[in-house]
């Protein structure tokens, strides 16, 4: 039907109906024109930055392969692995040594620098590392002292986390209360402030303090980025702009690996990665609010000066009855009495579809925090070029979201997720079981099991979206993100549980959590072709509406 056969007219022929910008985009400007490309690409810098800051701890704070420091052979420039090395301390070869052990002592004799005979040392018997020498000194592993302290150094990534779970709320209600675009430029400065502060710390303590500081008030901007893009994409463009926006992400991991390869040392590192956030405070000025979120706060007058832009940027005609639905709708805001609604947590316990929405969804991001964060963590140990390594598992994520992009409108949101969820179970069940030896099949699992956790990014993020409501869709998604880096705090802890538990342990908690969310994606509906609703009534009614 015509847009203009949707407006009802009065006999003033002013426009009863609230303006439905669904309908506006899909009919008249353009669901993904010149203008909503253009926002992409505007929004495509802080994406990458933002991908660079959330993952640099990958390579700050890598592990340093050490051994103990042998006083009677070693000199005053000890190198990491002499000849000598297995006179003194246990292992089966040259590459292959334990990093935070040595024999005992049994003899007083001392040969120098380079003389270390087998005969000094009693291989029945081994002590801890009083000393250490490190392979060398590119992470804070070396600045500080940490050695062999795995769970000190694993668990910065966990602070992290929970210094964006503060960041989650906090950013939602910024959002929701000033835009869409404040909240991008706040959460990007305030990244690139505290992190070239971290580059010039001198102790453990603070790096971890200004690590979480800067996640806790900086580290929302790829959130805010989504939001700000999805809301002006029409209904059948907005996968399509959502995995656009992951796949800007995975290329900013991309530059992240690049650029550590050429800055190794963490120091120099942090300072590139970022001096440029810096430059956000120019989008004040280049980027426009999100057109919903001014429509949802009344602001009907900017609002119309946007879609005019988007209008003549679109080369598309904006009817009048548009403008009239728009004005008409400013008018009735301004002269009705805004009712006291209850607190937002009082209205979802009161809807059970909300309340089992905002049960399930977490859960889902539980998920996907856990499994892609761990593979992400891991991916720096599975071969000697750490770099590469990283680079590979970050570039395969882009397959999985143009799957998401292909398949969300054809067969639904709902069999995506499913689906991938539950490849993503089958390999990392198969990758805990498969028999040593077949590194081949078991780089495969890993690489495939990272494509179906990508599809389920992009697919989790949309589906999302489309369940909660315009009035309070950031502060939903943000308790759900919130509340999903339950997921992202565990994962960095995976590489010392494998340590400690068990070699396959992670994988296997990979899998039974996303067997889990297949299973759960059962209770919620389908959201395929049912428009962005904007109000908590819309949203409940959204699973009683028939597709487009």
């Amino acid at each position: 039907m015509p847009l203009d056969e949707k407006l009802e007219i009065d006999n003033n022929n002013g426009v009863k109906k609230k303006l439905d910008l669904d309908d506006v985009l899909t009919q008249e400007l353009g669901q993904l024109g010149k203008y909503q490309l253009l926002t992409i690409l505007l929004a495509a810098f802080p994406v990458v930055v933002a991908a660079m800051a959330t993952n640099e701890y990958f390579f700050t704070t890598g592990r340093i392969p050490t051994r103990c420091l042998i006083p009677q052979c070693d000199g005053d420039n000890p190198e990491y692995a002499p000849e000598w090395v297995l006179n003194a301390i246990p292992g089966s070869s040259m590459d292959s040594f334990d990093n935070c052990a040595r024999y005992r002592n049994s003899s007083a004799a001392s040969g120098g620098a380079g003389q270390c005979a087998k005969e000094w040392f009693d291989s029945t018997q081994t002590e801890p590392c009083d000393e250490y020498v490190y392979q060398n000194t590119l992470t804070i592993v070396y600045d500080f002292g940490l050695a062999c302290e795995e769970w000190k150094r694993s668990q910065i990534g966990s602070f992290r986390t929970i210094g964006i779970m503060l960041v989650q709320p906090i950013t939602g209600y910024v959002s929701d209360r000033w835009g869409r675009r404040v909240a991008l430029i706040l959460n990007t400065f305030n990244a690139g402030c505290l992190g070239l502060i971290r580059s010039f710390v001198h102790s453990y303590e603070w790096f971890l303090v200004t690590e979480i500081l800067e996640a806790a008030v900086g580290g929302a901007a790829f959130m805010s980025c989504y939001i700000l893009v999805t809301e002006l994409a029409g209904p059948q463009r907005r996968v399509i702009a959502g995995a656009t926006m992951s796949t800007i992400y995975a290329l900013g991991q991309v530059a992240l690996g690049l650029i550590a390869w050429g800055v190794p040392a963490w120091r120099p590192l942090t300072q590139v990665i970022y001096v440029p956030h810096l430059l956000i405070l120019a989008y004040f000025w280049i980027i426009s609010e999100s057109v919903r979120w001014l429509m949802s706060k009344g602001r009907y007058e900017e609002s119309e000066a946007i879609l005019k832009r988007v209008a003549k940027m679109n080369k598309r005609p904006l009817s009048d009855n548009s403008l009239q639905a728009l004005r008409a709708t400013a008018e009735a805001q301004k002269l009705k009495e805004k009712p006291k609604e209850p607190w937002l947590v009082i209205q979802v316990i009161r809807s059970p579809i909300m309340l089992l929405r905002c049960v399930v969804t977490p859960i889902l991001w539980i998920t996907t925090g856990l499994v892609y964060g761990g593979l992400n963590i891991n991916s720096v140990n599975m071969s000697e070029n750490r770099y590469l390594s990283y680079i590979y598992v970050a570039l395969v994520e882009i397959p999985g979201y143009w799957t998401a992009i292909l398949l969300l409108d054809r067969i639904g949101r709902k069999p995506v997720l499913i689906g991938g969820y539950l490849l993503c179970a089958g390999c990392q069940f198969a990758f805990a079981f498969i028999p040593s030896g077949y590194n081949g099949l078991s780089l495969t699992l890993y690489l495939v099991g990272k494509y179906a956790i990508s599809t389920v990014v992009t697919s989790v993020y949309v589906y999302t979206t489309e369940l909660y409501p315009t009035k309070y869709r950031q502060r939903l998604f943000a308790f759900t993100s919130t509340v999903g880096r339950v997921g992202s705090i565990v994962s960095p802890l995976t590489p010392a549980m494998a340590l400690t538990v068990w070699e396959h342990f992670p994988s296997v908690l990979f899998g039974s959590f996303a067997l889990l969310s297949g299973l759960l994606l059962l209770l919620t509906p389908e959201t395929l072709g049912i428009k962005m609703p904007d109000t908590m009534e819309e949203a409940e009614q959204s699973s009683l509406r028939t597709r487009k």
